[in-house]
C-alpha cells in the first residue's frame, strides 16, 4: 500500500481529476463488494490550523480527494474560516479538462512502438491479465500507458466500487463552494510539476508499484477506510503515520513529500508578507508526522495553532 496511500490521498490531486471519465464509467457498472465504504458520521470533525499575524491569517486544511458519500465535514470553524477567506489555494490550480488530459496523456504514454504488456515477463503479464480480468478491464485498453500511470488508474477501481466518488472529494467540493462565492483559486504547483514525479521514476520501480498495489486490490477499500475515519476523527497523527509510515523508498518519500512540503512552507512565508485571509487545501499527508508543513513553519519561525 505504499504508494497507493501517496498517490491516491497525499500527493498527485491532478490524477484525481485526470480519472474522472473513467471513474464515472466504473460507478455506473456497480458491483457488490464484502467492504463497504466507511459509514457516515452524524458531523466530521477533519482537523484545521492556521499561521497568523496582525494582518494576515493562512488556514491549512488537509483533503482527501475521494471520499464515501454521506460524510458531513463543511461545518463549524472550518466553515467560517472557508467562508470568510479571499481566496482558496490547492495544489493545483484549476485547469481546463481538455489541457488535464493533454498534459496528463503528454507523461503517461509510453513511447511509439512500447506496451505496457511488452514491458513484463511472461510471469508477470499473467499476474497482470489475471487481476484486469477481475476488474472487467480489457488489457488492451492500457496498454500504451506507463507502469506508474497504470498503478494510479487501478488502485482506484476498488474504491469506487466500494462507493467513493470524486465528486465527493474535499477538492470537489471546496472548488464549487469557492466558484459560487466568485474568490480566486491558486496552485502551488503545475501540473508537469505532479506528474514528473512518478513518471521520472525507473521502470523497474513503477513495475515494483504496479504489482504491489494488484496484490493489495482485496485490501484497498478497508485500508483506505481507516484513513478517512481518522481524518473524520481530526486525528492528525494517526492519519500521518497510516499515509507517510509505509513510504520506505527515501527517494519517492523525498519527492512526494519533503521537498514539496519545505516549498509550500516557504510560500506560506512569503504570503505571511501580503494581508488577507487564504484557505490553503492540500492532501491530508502533508499536514502531520515529521517533515510536515506544520513542522517547516515552525522551524522558520511560526506558531501554528489548532483551531479545529
Amino acid at each position: 500500500m505504499k504508494t497507493i496511500r501517496a498517490a491516491l490521498l497525499v500527493t498527485l490531486s491532478a490524477t484525481a481529476a485526470l480519472l474522472g471519465p473513467a471513474l464515472h464509467a466504473q460507478q455506473s457498472h456497480p458491483t457488490p463488494q464484502p467492504v463497504e465504504a466507511v459509514a457516515a458520521r452524524a458531523m466530521a470533525r477533519p482537523a484545521l490550523w492556521k499561521v497568523s499575524d496582525a494582518d494576515t491569517t493562512v488556514y491549512l486544511f488537509g483533503t482527501i480527494h475521494l471520499l464515501p458519500k454521506g460524510i458531513e465535514w463543511y461545518d463549524g470553524k472550518l466553515a467560517q474560516a472557508f467562508e470568510q477567506s479571499q481566496e482558496l489555494v490547492t495544489e493545483l490550480p484549476e485547469i481546463p479538462q481538455d489541457q488535464t488530459m493533454a498534459v496528463t496523456m503528454r507523461f503517461a504514454a509510453l513511447p511509439k512502438g512500447q506496451t505496457l504488456r511488452g514491458l513484463m515477463d511472461d510471469k508477470e503479464k499473467a499476474k497482470y491479465e489475471a487481476a484486469l480480468q477481475g476488474l472487467s478491464i480489457p488489457a488492451e485498453a492500457l496498454d500504451p500507458l506507463k507502469p506508474w500511470f497504470t498503478t494510479v488508474a487501478l488502485a482506484t477501481v476498488p474504491l469506487v466500487r466500494a462507493g467513493y466518488s470524486l465528486n465527493d472529494g474535499v477538492e470537489a467540493q471546496l472548488e464549487k463552494r469557492n466558484k459560487a462565492l466568485s474568490r480566486p483559486r491558486i496552485g502551488l504547483e503545475t501540473l508537469e510539476y505532479q506528474l514528473g514525479i512518478f513518471d521520472g521514476l525507473p521502470v523497474a520501480a513503477q513495475k515494483a508499484y504496479l504489482f504491489e498495489t494488484i496484490d493489495a486490490f482485496p485490501k484497498i477499500a478497508e485500508e483506505v477506510n481507516k484513513m478517512v475515519d481518522s481524518w473524520s476523527k481530526g486525528d492528525a497523527a494517526t492519519l500521518a503515520e497510516i499515509l507517510n509510515s509505509e513510504m520506505d523508498d527515501p527517494v519517492l518519500y523525498k519527492a512526494l513529500l519533503t521537498d514539496r512540503n519545505r516549498n509550500w512552507s516557504v510560500w506560506i512565508d512569503d504570503r505571511m508578507d501580503r494581508p488577507g485571509t487564504v484557505f490553503l487545501a492540500v492532501g491530508a499527508g502533508h499536514l502531520g508526522g515529521k517533515d510536515s508543513v506544520q513542522e517547516f513553519l515552525e522551524k522558520a519561525g511560526f506558531k501554528v495553532e489548532r483551531v479545529q
